[in-house]
């Protein structure tokens, strides 16, 4: 029966980023970000369970690929297409048909399955990444579609620029299939020694939630992919 558990969590991330799809769709961009939220923290959680449980299983694998494929590929992919298309046709619009200049948005969905399909098949990502990891790209396209919500800082128009939107989406393209190495956020043990670089940025990112709010989501993704190059450069 525990052997289960995790995979019950893994669809109710699956359940949520369809959730997610649909309210990204409607317009409702607040809604969106806590069916985001709450596939992420399922996203989390089946892999702790599944440890803590000692459990493991090949059916388990597919179900987490195929539930981040929707949540954090096809979900960023329309947070974009939807930006692009108010970019074009007006902030207010709601769009009943397709939008063919906004469609390259759905290239971070290709990318983000040619991620996940090579993670799977790649043994040097088991500590760290290579490459942006999908949630981290879904948490930089989640801070664009609330920054655009609330207008923060007065942004909404640079947002929806279609120039800026094409070339965030081939960067974000390029990042998550790029051999870059970047450090995962998993605490094997509670102590500063190894860990350095997780807890200053967990400081910096809570500092960033704190005075930036919305906004604190895309500035803190483009600070881990520098945190990271840093990183490896200092190692190096």
């Amino acid at each position: 029966m525990k052997k289960h558990i995790p995979n019950s969590i893994t669809l109710i991330n699956l359940f949520c980023g369809c959730c997610a799809l649909a309210s990204v769709f409607y317009g409702q961009f607040v809604q969106a970000f806590w069916f985001f939220l709450a596939s992420g923290i399922a996203d989390y959680l089946d892999g702790m369970v599944a440890r803590v449980l000692k459990v493991h299983s090949e059916l388990g694998k597919e179900l987490d690929s195929i539930a981040d494929m929707v949540s954090f590929g096809v979900v960023p992919g329309a947070i974009f297409y939807m930006l692009l298309t108010k970019g074009y046709k007006g902030i207010d619009v709601l769009p009943i048909q397709l939008t063919l200049a906004a469609a390259p948005a759905f290239l971070i969905a290709v990318f983000s399955g040619l991620r996940l399909a090579k993670f799977n098949i790649d043994t040097r990502q088991s500590e760290n990444f290579i490459g942006l990891n999908t949630p981290s790209a879904t948490i930089f396209a989640v801070g664009l579609m609330l920054m655009f919500h609330y207008d923060s800082f007065g942004l909404s128009k640079v947002i929806t620029n279609p120039w800026l939107l094409y070339a965030l989406i081939a960067l974000l393209c390029y990042l998550l299939i790029a051999e870059i190495p970047m450090f995962s956020f998993k605490f094997k043990k509670l102590t500063w020694e190894g860990n350095e670089i997780r807890i200053v940025f967990a400081i910096v990112a809570i500092l960033l939630l704190i005075f930036l709010k919305e906004a604190a989501f895309s500035i803190g993704i483009i600070l881990y992919v520098l945190f990271s190059i840093f990183d490896n450069l200092t190692k190096k």
